[in-house]
């Protein structure tokens, strides 16, 4: 695992977090894709014995979709004001999912709030970024909720996903300090700096306890 400073991980050694089987993700976004393309660089680059074999994007003009073409990974979307209730949206998203034979899902800044629907198909095989310490801030505008609360420190939480916002059990943190001149610009920045960083080895402690 990365030797950080900032780094709040469980103790496992790179033995543990080994998995022999190739495992088949199935990631989700809305936005720029930058932490997708940590997970398809960390696979690449055979840190992550993973292949994602599909990105589904519900926002027609998110960036993700130059990222995933790019980096030759099938996508689809599936734009949210297509239907009208997050029930079905999950429904289509779980029929992607299962052509394609997802074994895991990863909400990789995924703004939607999902629903009882995926998680009965992926029980405790949905893995969520949030850009805060978790339990705190959680919910939309988690940096600027972190500035307005005046604390010295934020980061971020990788965590698997239960029908609560923003929960669920953490599998990983990385701890951010918050600097006199930051805006919400230069922190986020410096938060996404450990995400890519945090987001792999999230993935690799939950896939590990079922390898």
């Amino acid at each position: 695992m990365t030797n950080s400073p900032y780094l709040i991980s469980p103790s496992l050694t790179q033995e543990q977090l080994s998995i022999e089987k190739t495992v088949k993700l199935g990631v989700m976004a809305s936005g720029s894709g930058s932490n997708f393309e940590a997970i398809a660089l960390a696979i690449n680059e055979g840190k992550l014995n993973a292949k994602i074999e599909v990105l589904i994007y519900n926002n027609p003009d998110a960036k993700v979709k130059e990222r995933a073409d790019r980096l030759n990974i099938p996508t689809v979307l599936l734009n949210h004001r297509d239907y009208k209730t997050r029930k079905a949206l999950d429904q289509a998203i779980v029929e992607v999912f299962q052509v394609h034979g997802v074994e895991w899902v990863v909400m990789a800044g995924w703004m939607r709030i999902i629903t009882q629907e995926l998680l009965n198909a992926y029980p405790q095989k949905v893995i969520n970024i949030h850009p805060s310490i978790l339990p705190s801030f959680k919910g939309i505008n988690a940096v600027e909720q972190a500035l307005s609360a005046r604390v010295k420190v934020t980061g971020c939480t990788v965590h698997l996903v239960d029908l609560e916002v923003d929960s669920g059990e953490i599998l990983i943190q990385a701890v951010v300090p918050i600097l006199a001149d930051d805006t919400a610009d230069s922190l986020h920045d410096r938060i996404q700096i450990q995400e890519h960083r945090i987001i792999v080895e999230g993935i690799s402690i939950a896939l590990s306890r079922n390898s």
